[in-house]
């Protein structure tokens, strides 16, 4: 059943956590097994998870010896090729002191359009979902290009909810909220919850960030969140070193309140066409 409120992400049968290269690069890294931790007492509990993952690029560049995040595509998709080889390294060792395994699924734009290849990748994450594997899903970048991408993964991780007929999300920020305008600036204020179709047009989110590490912000996640919501998908917002609380419940972070109208996502077998299907293509 789809989370009406934060309360409810415990005992939700699906949910996609998405978590950013600032949260988990660098000196992040340390964050991986807080998030496999809270990951994996969600799955104890009987949730489903499905983990976005950015940070290929940025567990790559200091094993490259990379100042900062390349402009070029071709450093860019090398520097992902190698990073995204560690990076899920990282996660199966977190996940092994859980007896978990890992299954990586990298997707492009162009497969969330293609009818079958979504259908491909949706049979394959509720295959890997049903053998209890953790499904990690990140951008293809060794071979996306400028022109094809979905732009940040918030995108992607709202896509992915409803590709998967996910119950919530949960978009793991820097911060704990967000707020009306940039948190150092006078007069901000936390934003607790957002009811479907809230005008926020009087709030300053501000433009995408595209730092050293990687691309979003506040606007990318209000932007997916809203995409999810309209599916009818509850979304949280919060730190990714808030994520034990956000999935047990607790009254933390910016939650956007799902579509009550949206029409319910099928999510049996493969070959029928959702009402999540239709809405992206």
């Amino acid at each position: 059943m789809t989370a009406q409120t934060r309360a409810d992400l415990p005992g939700a049968q699906r949910v996609v956590v998405k978590v950013g290269s600032s949260s988990i690069g660098g000196e992040g890294a340390h964050r991986i097994d807080t998030i496999v931790d809270a990951l994996a007492a969600a799955s104890a509990r009987g949730t489903e998870i499905v983990l976005v993952s950015s940070g290929a690029i940025a567990t790559a560049l200091p094993l490259l010896d990379l100042a900062g995040r390349p402009n070029d595509l071709a450093t860019q998709q090398a520097a992902a090729a190698v990073g995204q080889n560690v990076l899920m390294w990282r996660y199966q060792t977190a996940l092994d002191r859980h007896g978990l395994l890992a299954g990586q699924v990298l997707l492009t734009a162009g497969d969330l359009e293609n009818p079958t290849h979504r259908s491909n990748a949706r049979r394959a994450m509720e295959r890997l979902l049903g053998l209890r594997i953790l499904p990690i899903v990140n951008e293809n970048d060794t071979v996306a290009t400028h022109e094809i991408r979905f732009g940040d993964n918030d995108r992607l991780a709202a896509l992915v909810a409803q590709l998967i007929g996910a119950d919530g999300l949960v978009l793991l920020s820097d911060i704990s909220c967000l707020y009306t305008r940039p948190p150092g600036e006078p007069g901000a204020r936390a934003i607790t919850h957002v009811e479907f179709g809230d005008d926020l047009s009087g709030y300053e989110f501000g433009t995408v960030v595209v730092n050293s590490v990687g691309t979003g912000g506040a606007a990318t996640k209000v932007s997916a969140a809203r995409l999810a919501a309209a599916s009818g998908v509850g979304v949280l917002v919060t730190s990714a070193d808030l994520v034990a609380e956000a999935l047990g419940g607790e009254e933390i972070g910016t939650w956007f309140a799902p579509n009550p109208d949206a029409a319910p996502t099928l999510t049996g077998p493969v070959g029928t066409v959702s009402p999540a299907d239709k809405l992206v293509r």
